[in-house]
C-alpha cells in the first residue's frame, strides 16, 4: 500500500509523520471533543495546540512511578491544568508556507468569560481557572469521577480557545491538546534526536545538562531540553520563558529534519508506536478529520514552515506575579501581517495592477463595531462615505473575530467589492433582514483598517501600533536574540539556539 506521509503538530510532541492507514486507526481511537461545534470551514486551517503541565493522563489518572522519575517533573501533586504551551498554527489553503506562533505562557491578557471571576491574568491560566469553576458547578449537580473530569476539561478548552482568539484576533478552527507524558513517550519512539545549543548549560530544575554544539539526546534529555528556562551554573545566559518557546520550536524542527531523513516513517513498529502514544495522550476536536489533516501536511513538508515567538513589551510584576506585559494591538497586527499570503511576482510583460477602487453607488451602509476598538465603526463609515455610500447607522455589537459585510438579497456583487476593499480576509454574508440595496459591515477583532478608515487618536496618545519585525531566533550570539523580540525560526535543519 502506498504510504503518504502525513503531519500532526502537537504541542511538545513536535511534528510526527505517519501513514494514512495509521491515521484512520488514530481517528478511531483518539479522545475527541465537540466544543467547537460546526464552525464555517474556509480554505485555510487554524489549529491551536495546547500543552498542559498536568502530571496526570488525559482522564485524570496518575502516571506510573517510572514515568514520574523519567520526566524529572515531580509527581501527581505537581503541575496543574494550565496551558503552559500554546502554539497557534496557520496552514494556508493555497499551499504557501505554514506559520506557527508560540504564545508566551505568561502574557498578561484579558481572560474570556472571566473564569473564576478572574478577568485578567496570564494567558495560560484561562484553562485551569475554567476547569476549576466548572468542576465546582458540576459537583453541586452530583457529577463525579471521570465524567466530572472530562466535562470540566471541555469547559477549560472553550475558555482557553476563546482567550487566544480574542488575543490574536483569529478564529480557531481546530485544537490539539497533549499532556507532558506524550512528549516523553514520543521521544522514546524516535530517540535519539540531534539538537544544538550555543553554550554549555546546566539547569538543576529541569535536569538539563548540555554541552555547546550539536549532540544526540535521548527521551529524558529531550524533556529537559524543551523545559529548560534557566541556567543554574552560568548566570550570564539569563534565560527567560521566551527562550523555552524557542527551544520547543528548535526541537520540532530538528525532529522534522530527522524524520524526513531517517527510516522512522517506513518502520511499521515505530509508526504504530507514535500513533498509540497519540491515542493515549492526545485530545482533538470532533471536526478535525485526521485524513484531511494528512492531506494538508504537504504545506509543512520540505521546510515550508516558519515558527515565530510572539513579542512582549517588558517583564513586570502584577499582583505579586511575574508577567509579560504585551500590546494586543501590536500582537494582532503582527499575526495578521505574517499570515498574509505571499504576493505574486508580476511577469515582465504584466502591467501593474490598479489600486483597489470602490463605488458605493448610493447604497445605504451601516457599520457596527465588534472589534473592541473605540470609535472604529464611526471612523470606518466616515472613511467610506466619500466612496459614494449613503450614511446609515453605527453602533456596537458583541465581540467577534472576523469582519463581515452583510448584504441584502440581490446585493452580492456590491458586498464582494466592499469586502475586497476592506481586506482579503473579510467575508460576505447574505442577510434577508436588510432593506433592498443596503449593506452592513460588522467589524471584528482581526480587522486592520485600510488607510483613512482608522479612528483618530486622542491628542497626546501614541499612534496605533504597527506589526513587529522578526529577528532570527538563532541570532544574537551566545546570549541569543533580545529577550522580548519577535523571533523567527525556519523549518529545516538542526537550529543552534540558546
Amino acid at each position: 500500500m502506498r504510504r503518504i506521509v502525513a503531519g500532526m503538530l502537537a504541542v511538545l510532541l513536535g511534528l510526527v509523520g505517519y501513514a494514512v492507514w495509521q491515521v484512520v486507526r488514530l481517528g478511531a481511537g483518539i479522545q475527541r471533543s465537540d466544543i467547537l461545534g460546526d464552525r464555517p470551514a474556509g480554505p485555510d486551517m487554524n489549529i491551536l495546540l495546547m500543552g498542559l503541565d498536568s502530571r496526570l493522563d488525559m482522564r485524570g489518572n496518575p502516571l506510573s512511578p517510572e514515568l514520574y522519575d523519567a520526566l524529572h517533573a515531580g509527581d501527581a501533586t505537581d503541575g496543574g491544568l494550565n496551558a503552559n504551551v500554546l502554539m497557534f498554527v496557520h496552514i494556508p489553503g493555497d499551499g504557501s508556507g505554514a506559520k506557527a506562533f508560540s504564545i508566551p505562557r505568561d502574557d498578561y491578557v484579558d481572560l474570556a468569560g472571566c473564569p473564576d471571576k478572574e478577568c485578567k491574568g496570564k494567558i495560560k491560566t484561562a484553562y485551569g481557572l475554567a476547569f476549576d469553576q466548572e468542576s465546582r458547578r458540576l459537583v453541586k449537580q452530583g457529577v463525579s469521577g471521570e465524567d466530572l473530569h472530562l466535562r470540566s476539561r471541555d469547559a477549560a478548552r472553550k475558555a482557553q480557545i476563546a482567550t487566544v482568539e480574542n488575543f490574536l484576533g483569529v478564529q480557531i478552527d481546530h485544537f490539539v491538546e497533549v499532556t507532558m507524558v506524550a512528549f516523553f513517550e514520543i521521544a522514546q519512539v524516535v530517540q535519539p534526536v540531534t539538537v544544538c545549543v550555543k553554550e554549555d548549560t546546566v539547569d538543576t530544575y529541569s535536569g538539563a545538562d548540555f554541552k555547546a554544539g550539536p549532540q544526540q539526546i535521548d527521551a529524558s534529555q529531550a524533556v529537559a531540553f524543551v523545559r529548560q528556562r534557566r541556567d543554574t551554573s552560568n548566570p550570564k545566559l539569563m534565560f527567560t520563558d521566551l527562550d523555552r518557546s524557542r527551544r520547543q520550536q528548535a526541537f520540532i524542527v530538528s525532529l522534522l529534519t530527522q524524520l524526513k531523513a531517517s527510516s522512522t516513517l517506513t518502520n511499521p513498529a515505530k509508526v504504530s508506536g507514535i500513533v498509540d502514544v497519540a491515542k493515549r495522550n492526545t485530545a482533538i476536536d470532533s471536526g478535525l478529520d485526521p485524513i484531511s489533516l494528512a492531506r494538508t501536511a504537504a504545506a509543512i513538508q520540505g521546510g515550508n514552515l516558519s515558527f515565530y515567538t510572539l513579542p512582549v513589551e517588558r517583564f513586570d510584576t502584577v499582583d505579586g506575579q511575574d508577567v509579560n506585559v504585551v500590546d494586543p494591538v501590536t500582537i494582532r497586527a503582527t499575526v495578521k501581517e505574517l499570515m498574509r499570503p505571499p504576493k505574486a511576482t508580476p511577469s515582465a510583460s504584466a502591467s501593474p495592477s490598479a489600486a483597489p477602487s470602490l463605488d458605493g453607488r448610493g447604497a445605504r451602509l451601516d457599520v457596527v463595531n465588534g472589534s473592541g476598538v473605540p470609535g472604529a465603526a464611526k471612523a470606518a463609515l466616515d472613511g467610506l462615505l466619500p466612496k459614494g455610500y449613503v450614511a446609515g447607522e453605527t453602533g456596537n455589537v458583541a465581540s467577534q473575530t472576523g469582519t463581515e459585510v452583510r448584504y441584502a438579497v440581490g446585493s452580492a456583487p456590491a458586498a464582494k467589492a466592499l469586502a475586497a476593499f476592506l481586506g482579503a480576509d473579510v467575508t460576505t454574508v447574505e442577510d434577508p433582514t436588510l432593506a433592498a440595496g443596503s449593506l452592513r459591515v460588522v467589524l471584528g477583532t482581526s480587522f486592520v483598517p485600510p488607510a483613512g478608515l482608522a479612528p483618530a487618536q486622542p491628542a497626546g496618545t501614541a499612534s496605533p501600533a504597527a506589526s513587529a519585525s522578526p529577528v532570527d531566533a538563532t541570532g544574537g550570539g551566545t546570549a541569543g536574540p533580545p529577550p522580548t523580540a519577535l523571533t523567527e525560526l525556519g523549518g529545516e535543519g538542526v537550529p543552534c539556539v540558546k
